[in-house]
């Protein structure tokens, strides 16, 4: 679902999580509840209206309840990137294999014909959903992560 302004309180906690730091795509070096919804007004909302980027909430089907995110961006005519983080309250229930399977439908009707993604090396878990969600490795390679850190990577596609 859309990343809403209630929200954002549990998408900053969820930002200072050890492994999301380490592991996750994150643009801006720290978040607080007000810089997360001036994200939400701004970068996310132009994004969204754009069609290049969507920030969205991987919610709890239960109670709806914030419990990660899952990004597109980086879209073209054909393909788009995809990332995700799932705070640590939230692992282990299969939000992110859901959430790519979402994307993945979503992008597909939306005339893509490929998702790709991108995770550093010795990020097991990520590789594991993303593997389970029908992502292939296609090559391993030295990069910048859009936080502007520089990595080993491992990048994914699936084709749609």
């Amino acid at each position: 679902r859309r990343l809403a302004h209630g929200d954002a309180a549990a998408y900053a906690a969820g930002t200072e999580d050890p492994a999301v730091r380490a592991y996750a795509h994150l643009p801006a070096p720290r978040y607080t509840t007000g810089s997360v919804i001036e994200m939400i007004d701004g970068a996310v909302r132009l994004g969204l209206e754009r069609g290049d980027l969507a920030v969205l909430a991987l919610a709890d089907p239960a109670t709806d309840e914030f419990a990660g995110s899952l990004v597109l961006f980086d879209a073209t005519d054909s393909r788009a990137e995809v990332g995700f983080w799932v705070h640590p309250d939230s692992r282990g229930r299969g939000l992110s294999g859901a959430g790519l399977e979402l994307a993945a439908r979503f992008a597909r009707l939306s005339g893509l014909d490929r998702l790709t993604a991108r995770t550093v090396v010795d990020n097991a878990g990520s590789r594991r959903v993303l593997e389970t969600a029908g992502f292939a490795p296609t090559q391993r390679a030295r990069g910048t992560t859009p936080s502007g850190a520089e990595a080993e990577l491992l990048h994914y596609e699936r084709a749609l």
